[in-house]
């Protein structure tokens, strides 16, 4: 087993792995939507992810890690633990590069991405998220597998992967004044902030997480990584307990903020989506946009994105389609 490297990327990284994913991840559209401008008074952007393979950003990061394996770590295989969108990323970026894959998924995980995890070509390893340790039971196997461990968001080349969603966008869409991004460990946050200070440098990124799971919110407030009990949340992706120690720093010295929103005020983001954009987003992939909503002060009138450029990434749409006609229907 190799552990992760804990020298922190770059946006040379970025760049590198948008040459490795050319023709093999999607460039996924940027939409628009008239209604929501108006409402807020700003020009929107939604980067979907949501149409990525595997159904979320998590692919960029797991091909880009995997694309630079040793022969001898391919051989061995690759081992990571996830509660869905990285597990399916990870599984299928190992079909494609054709090495062995094991993931570590709590036992409650939506039956859709565990299902998906396994027609990819992984071998699932169940665990209780509530009683056991998932980092502690995959170094274990890892070692006597012989596998080399990929971790969903504390890792250089998985950070500088999932930053090539950001790099798309602002290529796209230059001068951004905003950018929204949702938060769970801080992958696709740290990523996205790598990109936007080489292309934006003026453009003021934002993290958003659930408000029950607040953990990166706190740790910038504290100027430490601060861990917190196992959040409950309807965004599963976004259930990590604290920042990562490449994450952390990165998101600490170049993010302009981060705010939270609550799980009612996802599900009218899942609904606007569905009714209005014509598109399937899971809970986590709408984080951003509730966060855009939150923050422009929609909710009383003070528009404070008025006349700004704001871009934001709309993450994944894996949803366990009972629970999500329990989500529009509420």
């Amino acid at each position: 087993m190799t552990l992760p490297s804990l020298t922190p990327p770059t946006y040379q990284d970025v760049a590198d792995a948008a040459q490795r994913l050319s023709g093999v991840a999607h460039h996924t559209p940027v939409m628009r939507c008239t209604t929501m401008d108006e409402r807020l008074g700003a020009k929107l952007f939604f980067k979907c992810e949501n149409l990525q393979r595997t159904g979320a950003f998590k692919f960029r990061g797991a091909y880009n890690a995997l694309a630079q394996f040793s022969d001898a770590q391919r051989e061995g295989g690759v081992l990571t633990f996830s509660a869905g969108n990285h597990a399916q990323a990870i599984a299928l970026s190992a079909r494609l590069l054709d090495m062995p894959a094991l993931v570590v998924m709590p036992e409650d995980a939506a039956h859709s991405k565990m299902a998906a995890t396994r027609e990819y070509g992984a071998q699932v390893v169940t665990y209780n998220r509530h009683t056991e340790d998932r980092e502690a039971i995959s170094q274990q196997l890892a070692r006597e597998r012989g596998m080399t461990l990929v971790p969903p968001f504390d890792h250089a080349h998985v950070i500088a992967g999932q930053g090539t969603a950001a790099l798309e966008l602002l290529q796209e869409v230059p001068d951004l004044d905003y950018l929204f991004v949702c938060l769970g460990g801080g992958g696709l946050l740290s990523g996205s902030l790598l990109a936007a200070q080489a292309l934006a440098p003026h453009c003021k990124v934002m993290g958003v997480e659930p408000e029950t799971a607040n953990d990166a919110q706190q740790s910038l407030r504290a100027g430490r990584i601060v861990r917190i009990d196992h959040p409950q949340t309807i965004a599963d992706g976004a259930q990590a307990q604290a920042l990562g120690a490449l994450t952390f720093p990165i998101i600490r010295d170049h993010a302009e903020d981060i705010i939270t929103v609550s799980d009612q005020q996802l599900i009218e983001a899942l609904r606007f989506f569905a009714q209005r954009m014509k598109i399937v987003v899971e809970p986590t992939g709408a984080l951003a946009f509730a966060g855009a909503q939150a923050f422009s002060g929609e909710d009383n009138g003070a528009k404070l994105l008025q006349g700004e450029r704001v871009g934001i990434i709309v993450s994944g749409g894996n949803v366990d389609l009972a629970r999500y006609a329990r989500f529009l229907a509420d």
